[in-house]
């Protein structure tokens, strides 16, 4: 990869996103952190903003302005605002509002900032070239609580249409949930209000879940959806499901339930179905298998010949929490439409150190993959890329946006920090 990418590095020089300028204040505790970032020859990691609060998703707008949203409000705000106004490199100004709970979903479309709680999603019109928009709050669609897989991620077409996971809140829908050897409940009712991505109108007022159309289904949450106007096409990153080994011993074993299932990387189509939780893809034998929940022994497909298959897996409980595509126009060509994926790192591996905690590079050729993921960002869970746990990594990486100025900004979950990373044209 890093030889790769070093030589098409030479080939292309930078096209948009500055330079840190020389008075630039990026040394200390800022200079230390980027450092630790390793991404590909040719780019750089910069801190863009840090200590924000334990952020989710990030957007852009076209101004250059970035908005992250925290899971847990700072000082009664769950929202930062960043601006860089003298194009340092660095967001000069960071300003923290909406005195509402916290989130994972934030979305610029339409002059508007969409925002998700676990249970709504609202919005705000911007006017002008102000940072934070001053229009009225309104309230665009209010769902159920749920008791886990809760987060509520947003992805927008240019058709009207606002797609929203509405994840599983169940592991394998086993009865009782989560238990050695309980079968699941077949067919699993879940399915009727969960374990998918639901369309709702993108401009309609006060929408309740009777208001959405279920897009596709089978899917156990997906955190990371994207929008693909060039493609037409929706894409989603699924959370494989957990415990293999702990509820079904006699079937796999503890360092086959580290790798198993696949975290897929989903291609949405109205009425795809991915056979959640009848199935499970296994990325080692390339083919959906069906669930020990459900009769399966690990190698036998049955019903899930029948399930839509991923366009590819990455192995198990790396936890993709973010999903963008790249068409900006600072990196090399090579980057041109492909995709970025943010690994959050799980708890799931155990005992066996945990993975994830990076970002990975897919490359696309129009609407096809061209090859297989190459890694382009790690270090960010500090000195040991496998830490023993999730809350014993330094920075979990969680979302990603483009910027205006064709740069990649990754948030973190842990801190709130944001890098920048940047194609240096050498």
């Amino acid at each position: 990869m890093k030889t790769r990418l070093g030589i098409l590095s030479l080939l292309f020089m930078m096209l948009g996103c500055s330079s840190p300028s020389p008075n630039s204040s990026g040394t200390g505790d800022e200079a230390e952190a980027a450092s630790k970032i390793q991404a590909p020859e040719g780019f750089v990691a910069e801190v863009f903003a840090k200590d924000l609060g334990r952020g989710r998703h990030i957007a852009s707008r076209k101004n250059g302005d970035l908005y992250l949203r925290l899971s847990v409000p700072e000082n009664g705000r769950s929202i930062v605002a960043l601006r860089d106004t003298n194009e340092d490199g660095e967001a000069d100004i960071q300003e923290y509002f909406e005195e509402l709970e916290g989130g994972t979903g934030i979305k610029v479309h339409n002059n508007y900032l969409y925002f998700s709680t676990d249970l709504k999603v609202y919005r705000r019109r911007f006017s002008g070239n102000e940072l934070v928009p001053s229009g009225e709050l309104e309230l665009i669609l209010s769902l159920d609580p749920q008791n886990q897989h809760a987060a509520k991620p947003l992805a927008f077409d240019d058709e009207g249409n606002m797609f929203v996971t509405i994840g599983a809140p169940s592991n394998a829908c086993q009865e009782p949930s989560r238990t050695a050897g309980a079968a699941g409940l077949d067919p699993c009712p879940l399915l009727e209000t969960s374990g998918g991505i639901w369309k709702f109108s993108a401009n309609k007022l006060n929408q309740t879940f009777e208001d959405g159309e279920n897009y596709a289904t089978g899917i156990r949450h997906a955190v990371g959806i994207y929008y693909n106007k060039k493609h037409q096409s929706l894409y989603a990153m699924q959370h494989g499901r957990d415990q293999l080994h702990e509820f079904w011993p006699d079937l796999y074993t503890q360092k086959q339930s580290a790798e198993l299932p696949a975290e897929e990387f989903l291609r949405v189509e109205e009425g795809s179905n991915f056979g959640w939780p009848y199935c499970y893809y296994d990325w080692q034998k390339y083919v959906r298998i069906l669930a020990p929940e459900y009769g399966g022994d690990g190698d036998s497909v049955g019903r899930c010949s029948s399930a839509d298959l991923p366009l590819m897996g990455f192995p198990g409980h790396w936890a993709p929490n973010a999903l963008e595509f790249y068409y900006g126009d600072q990196f090399p060509v090579s980057f041109a439409g492909g995709a970025f994926i943010a690994f959050h790192g799980s708890w799931n591996r155990a005992p066996f150190p945990q993975q994830g905690y990076k970002v990975v590079f897919v490359p696309f050729s129009g609407k096809e993959l061209m090859t297989g993921y190459q890694t382009f960002a790690t270090g960010f869970a500090g000195d040991n890329d496998e830490p023993e746990s999730p809350g014993s990594a330094e920075h979990r990486p969680c979302g990603l946006a483009v910027g205006a100025d064709g740069c990649l900004y990754i948030s973190d979950s842990m801190k709130g920090w944001v890098w920048r990373i940047r194609h240096t044209g050498s």
